[in-house]
């Protein structure tokens, strides 16, 4: 399966110590090698860069570690195909435009028979399941704030997306991170956790490398940052997802949770390591 790796941040933030580890996943320390993406929202605006190529060995990456970009969201993937080839078009994050908003999608999991598509002006440019899903999303927003344009409601938008996450998890596992460039959605299907860091700061290491990061020596009051990622990236205490749990941040703040339930035959094809299916409900 992907990795995923969402930021949701009070202040612009430099995230090149998350993305040095998350980037160590794609062909170094995993074995997810069939490209990755970034995108960094500043203002309204987004900046997405994708490459078809293993993370670890991408010139892009080393780039964005060495050229941090400051953002107050940014959402990243890492690549392990299921379905479609490693062909730049079918690399997360997928981006669309709503009522003047930039949107970004990054799935990790396997739908299968979607089904046809929601009637609606978005479609894939690739050919992955995660891409069909996003558009699936984005119609039924499209749908819903069609006569009222006002998709800055993210209260309105959380209720849409679960909805949504409804109809599209039964079809497989569908672990998810979705961002207008204000909220952060993210649900759970099968596997994510979630980190807060708030004043007073400490420090953090990187589980996949020799690298860490006191917070406290660049951190001010009014910095919070939240990481969500589909493992812990570093030693900190990290909060486990419990499978069905729907998140929405916003400023490093967990705003608001719902439970889309998994279906059972879902969580049955699931693969977990022994550690992990404690923390799967029965």
């Amino acid at each position: 399966m992907c990795q995923l790796l969402a930021l949701s941040c009070a202040e612009p933030t430099d995230v090149s110590f998350s993305l040095t580890g998350f980037a160590a996943r794609g062909g170094l320390t995993d074995h997810h090698v069939d490209g990755w993406g970034v995108a960094f929202y500043e203002d309204r605006a987004c900046r997405v860069f994708v490459d078809e190529k293993p993370a670890y060995q991408s010139p892009v990456a080393e780039f964005l570690k060495n050229h941090p970009i400051k953002s107050r969201n940014v959402v990243a993937h890492i690549r392990k195909a299921t379905q479609g080839g490693a062909r730049v078009e079918n690399c997360h994050p997928f981006m669309r435009e709503l009522h003047g908003q930039q949107w970004v999608f990054a799935h990790n999991g396997d739908l299968q028979r979607l089904g046809e598509p929601e009637q609606g002006p978005y479609a894939p440019v690739g050919t992955t399941d995660s891409e069909a899903a996003f558009c699936f999303i984005m119609n039924r927003l499209y749908a819903h704030f069609a006569n009222h344009a006002d998709t800055d409601d993210i209260d309105a938008v959380f209720d849409v997306i679960e909805q949504a996450t409804h109809a599209l998890n039964t079809y497989g596992i569908f672990n998810f991170v979705l961002s207008n460039g204000t909220a952060q959605f993210a649900y759970c299907s099968t596997r994510l956790s979630y980190v807060i860091r708030h004043w007073p700061f400490s420090s953090a290491r990187l589980v996949d490398g020799d690298l860490s990061v006191d917070f406290a020596e660049r951190g001010t009051p009014a910095d919070r940052t939240a990481v969500i990622a589909t493992t812990p990236l570093t030693d900190e205490v990290w909060s486990t997802c419990q499978p069905g749990d729907l998140l929405m941040f916003c400023s490093g703040a967990l705003l608001r949770r719902a439970h889309v339930p998994v279906p059972a035959e879902v969580l049955a094809t699931a693969k977990y390591a022994p550690s992990e299916l404690s923390a799967i409900p029965a």
